[in-house]
């Protein structure tokens, strides 16, 4: 499997939107907020051309019962094993569902906004990146190979916001 890392692309954010629209009128208010998050969110950033999506829930049974409508739109569940986290693929787009009470702590948003107000971390994590996908074609060396520089910024960007220090890995 090639790592596919393309030069930032403006047209992310309006797929982003589109996608984020049907979201809502799959789910409805099983969801309460939802955002385009990952590095396509990012403007300037390399990345893969996967649009990633974040939804808050307050109850994800009630998302559950809603798979039918999100699979007749193209996404499929996957078992993540990560507590309180949903998340739903199609071809070109992922969409995690997490829990309400999680929002505002979820380091997806907060590196997301991380980025797009640091250029010297932006510019790290995009040369690592290239580096990285560069060097092989194992997902899982280059996701880990990029865990100590995600792990550094996540700790500068909660710290900034006054938040406690967590581990980049959720466990399962």
């Amino acid at each position: 499997m090639t790592i596919e890392i393309r030069e930032y692309d403006p047209g992310w954010p309006a797929l982003a939107e589109r996608a984020l629209t049907e979201a809502f009128e799959v789910l409805g208010d099983t969801i309460t907020v939802a955002e385009h998050v990952g590095s396509t969110a990012v403007p300037g950033l390399p990345a893969k051309p996967i649009i990633d999506l974040m939804a808050a829930a307050p109850d994800l049974d009630a998302v559950r019962d809603r798979e039918p409508a999100l699979r007749a739109r193209g996404y499929g569940y996957i078992d993540t094993g990560m507590p309180r986290r949903l998340l739903y693929r199609r071809p070109g787009y992922h969409l995690h569902i997490v829990t309400a009470d999680t929002w505002d702590t979820r380091n997806q948003r907060i590196l997301r906004d991380h980025l797009r107000a640091n250029a010297g971390d932006r510019e790290a994590y995009a040369a690592l990146k290239r580096e990285l996908a560069a060097a092989g074609d194992d997902p899982d060396a280059y996701t880990r190979g990029k865990t100590a520089l995600i792990q550094r910024m996540m700790d500068d960007a909660r710290a900034e916001r006054g938040l406690p220090p967590v581990d980049v890995w959720e466990a399962g």
